[in-house]
């Protein structure tokens, strides 16, 4: 994946990095798939959809104060992770939702099976965890709003 990080931006445990402002989808990304995340927003505004893309490079803890701030403003969330489903970032902002500010969520991730070996690109495809993967999550959190 390309190396999208400015050297002069603080790695900070526990703050989340806003990567692109957005009014319409919240798409709360970790690992490879901020990057894939990135592709996806740049997809969607050229359908007039906008999308805030969040880095949240570390899940624990979560910069709950970051994410509550731009599900407010969006109304919906998409969770992006190279991970199993269970038990990431995605569960991990579930967990959130639920007790401080419910919205509808959609999850892209992988659906609870084991790995292969292969080459980079062919596997993000095959679990599901593409730029095209992440649009079609935005189109379908869109429509639980």
């Amino acid at each position: 994946m390309p190396n999208f990080t400015a050297t002069d931006v603080p790695f900070e445990i526990g703050k989340a990095q806003l990567l692109c402002a957005g009014s319409d989808v919240t798409i709360a990304a970790t690992g490879h798939l901020v990057w894939k995340a990135l592709e996806a927003a740049d997809a969607l505004d050229q359908e007039g959809i906008s999308a805030e893309v969040i880095n949240v490079h570390t899940i624990k803890p979560l910069d709950e104060d970051a994410l509550l701030a731009s599900i407010a403003k969006t109304g919906c969330v998409v969770s992006a992770e190279e991970h199993q489903r269970f038990g990431g970032l995605g569960e991990r902002i579930a967990q959130m939702l639920s007790t401080r500010h419910p919205a509808p969520q959609e999850f892209v991730a992988v659906n609870d099976s084991f790995g292969e070996s292969g080459k980079p690109e062919e596997l993000l495809e095959k679990y599901g965890l593409s730029a095209a993967h992440i649009g079609q999550a935005v189109h379908r959190v869109l429509k639980r709003k």
